[in-house]
Order: C-alpha cells, then structure tokens, then sequence
C-alpha cells in the first residue's frame, strides 16, 4: 500500500512540474548594426563587417546554437512574413559578405545553423509623432522638457560613440543587456514623454501609450507564435523592444527570461 501512495505521489509530482515547467526566452536587445538613421537620435556606424566582427558573430551564434532555441523571432513586420520567407531562403553566404544587418548576421547565421526552416517576424508599427510632441512642449510653454530631451539625446549619442569606438562587437551587445541599459531606454518616456502638454493635452501621454501598445502587440505575437513543443525561443530585436519586454516576461509565468550574458559565457 505505501509502494501505490508512493508511486502516485511521484506520478502527481512529476505531472505537476511538467505543467509547471516554464519556456526559456533568450532576449537579445541590440543597436541596429546597419544603422540606417531612422531612430531620432543619431549615432555612428559599428563596422560589423570587419573580420573581427565576423569572427565575433560566428562564435556568438555558435554559443547561442549550443542553448538551441527552436524558433528565433526577430523585428521584421509581421504582416510581411512571406517577405521575410523569400528573405531567408536567399544565398545567404552573399547575404553575410553584403548585408550588415542584425537580422542578416545574427539571426539568420544562427538560424541556419540550427536548420531552421524561417525566422518569425513580429514587428508592428503604430503612429509615433515625436513632431507633435515638440509641438505639445511648445504650446505648454514647457522649456525644461525641451531641454531634458536635447541634454537625454546628447547624453545617448555621446555614450554610444564612445562605446562604438573603444568596444568589440560582442562588448557592445552585452551591454545592451543590461539592467543599466535597460533604464536608459525608458527614461525618456516617463521622465520627459509622459509630461507633455497642458493639463488637457494628452499628446505625450499618447505617444508613450502607443510606444507600449507597440511592444504589447510584438509580445502578444511571441506568445501566440510559441507553441506547446517549443522549450526554447530566442528573440532578437532593438535595445528600447527588449527593455520592455523584460517587463512582460518577468510577469508572466509561462515563460523565463535568459540572460546573454550566460549564454555566451
């Protein structure tokens, strides 16, 4: 009789921490290697091209092979996900030698060689008006958040460059994925964003509410997408995404978060 209460103790057990068994989430925020000028503050270009910089990323993907995620999600729209198809099923040896971006050189190297068959696009764009921002400030007569902004903006611009130019490639990665760094990319918008405008102007209100239901949607796409088999996911995107989703996976049970840090060990 113990031998039976025993044997469906470790059967209840060990159903329990099946359902309870969280999918692991290697998070990879990063700087756009390409840098094509898009983001308002304006920073040099990292020569990703370098041979140093190659022989970086193959062992980064070669470690992030090794904790084998089995889909890896990236910061492409998701509404062109044939795009991205056709995309990842292109030479990708010429890719390598001519197309400097994050997804090229990151995402895509890893992805071929754990042999998977596409990478997951989960970018989705909303109205981001920094311009009517400037314009709320103004009206408000809000000087010292103009100010905050430029000095913030200086401040983001002179850091980077600096890391650009005394930094290996892997050096600047890992920093983007720390906590430090993580403050870095919210501080703005609570601190600067969110005040904007008189009382009944919500403009800066507005903006850091899209800049979350941006990530929401990108996040909600990550959860939808991973399904019951897989045990592992990588995702990589901008360092401001990966801020906020940091946030989300700490409050969701069903998924725990991997530092790079330790998988690049």
């Amino acid at each position: 009789m113990q031998k039976i209460i025993l044997l469906l103790a470790l059967i209840t057990f060990s159903l329990s921490s099946a359902q309870t068994k969280k999918k692991q989430i290697l998070l990879i925020g990063t700087f756009h290697f390409a840098n094509p000028g898009n983001d308002i503050a304006k920073t040099k270009t990292f020569n990703v091209m370098s041979e140093k910089s190659q022989k970086e990323l193959e062992t980064i993907s070669d470690k992030i092979k090794k904790f084998g995620p089995d889909k890896i999600f990236v910061e492409w729209k998701f509404t062109k996900q044939a795009e991205l198809d056709k995309f990842y099923n292109k030479n990708t040896d010429s890719l390598f030698k001519k197309d400097a971006n994050e997804i090229t050189q990151l995402a895509l190297r890893t992805a071929k060689k754990l042999n998977h068959k596409k990478l997951y696009g989960i970018d989705y764009r909303n109205r981001f008006s920094y311009d009517s921002l400037m314009i709320s400030m103004d009206k408000a007569n809000q000087k010292n958040l103009k100010e905050r902004t430029a000095e913030l903006m200086k401040k983001f611009e002179n850091d980077q460059n600096e890391r650009i130019s005394k930094s290996t490639l892997t050096e600047l990665i890992l920093y983007y994925n720390e906590k430090e760094a993580d403050k870095d990319n919210l501080q703005w918008y609570l601190e600067v964003a969110n005040r904007t405008g008189n009382p009944d102007d919500f403009t800066g209100a507005s903006l850091v509410a899209n800049w979350y239901k941006r990530n929401l949607y990108m996040y909600s796409l990550i959860q939808k997408l991973t399904e019951s088999e897989d045990d592992k996911i990588m995702v990589l995107v901008g360092a401001g995404h990966a801020a906020m989703f940091r946030q989300f996976i700490v409050n969701d049970p069903t998924f725990e978060l991997v530092e790079l840090s330790t998988v690049l060990k």
